[in-house]
């Protein structure tokens, strides 16, 4: 969960110049500079590249690493020397960082100064409407909070951004114009936000509700092995007001008050 402090907590890749290697470094609210950030559907646990891989430097070997390589040209090119990427900027191995990160993920894509989204099985526009990518639980706030989201394909092709792919995105996902515009989530009902989670899927069956936090703005710890249904019961719990709870009820827990 956030810090009562308000200190926002980020370990981001500092590119070295006149290289094509990256190391992490800590920020904190005060110091945050700007950073572009990745969205990807993830491969097999195996072929993903860790915060200790990082850190023991053997994450080159792995099929992920591209994507790093990815979004560290696209940075550059966009003039920004850091970026972030889920797999290996969290360390996983603590509890509370996880913690804390899963609960701040809507705001280090909110205040991304932009999005890259990686689709690995898109080769042109026409595969957009097949892409795994609108069909996963994170990737819902991965599109919404940022202010610019540009997609590109599996070989690093530019498809458009957010506004120019407005149509298509709307034709897929059935999320509101408005939001992929940029109108603030809570101009829009939770049912009418949860409607558009409707069919994601997560790899983790407890981040079918963690996926939410960001999108109903609420914070709960997670608790991986607790379950989906228990999930998801702690965050309608979480859900302050009666009547997005009642809404919540109905379309996630399956009953109505």
């Amino acid at each position: 969960m956030l810090k009562s402090h308000g200190i926002f907590p980020l370990e981001i890749f500092n590119q070295l110049r006149h290289s094509r290697d990256f190391s992490l470094v800590e920020c904190f609210n005060e110091s945050v500079p700007p950073y572009a950030i990745l969205s990807h559907t993830w491969g097999a646990d195996y072929e993903e590249v860790t915060f200790s891989d990082m850190k023991e430097k053997t994450g080159k070997m792995k099929a992920g690493y591209r994507k790093l390589t990815f979004c560290a040209e696209r940075a550059a090119q966009d003039g920004l020397q850091f970026f972030w990427v889920d797999t290996c900027c969290i360390d996983k191995s603590s509890s509370a960082e996880l913690s804390e990160a899963i609960n701040s993920m809507f705001r280090y894509y909110q205040r991304a100064a932009i999005c890259y989204v990686y689709l690995s099985d898109v080769f042109s526009k026409q595969d957009l409407f097949g892409s795994r990518w609108f069909t996963r639980g994170w990737t819902l706030q991965e599109l919404l909070a940022p202010k610019l989201v540009q997609f590109f394909t599996a070989e690093g092709k530019w498809l458009g951004d957010k506004g120019t792919l407005m149509y298509e995105i709307h034709e897929i996902t059935g999320i509101s114009m408005r939001a992929l515009q940029g109108e603030p989530l809570s101009a829009f009902s939770v049912q009418e936000r949860l409607l558009w989670t409707m069919g994601r899927q997560t790899k983790r069956e407890e981040d079918a509700a963690y996926s939410l936090l960001g999108i109903l703005n609420a914070h709960i710890p997670p608790i991986y092995g607790e379950g989906r249904d228990h999930a998801l019961r702690r965050l309608f719990i979480a859900v302050k007001d009666t009547q997005d709870r009642d809404k919540f009820a109905e379309l996630v827990l399956g009953y109505k008050g």
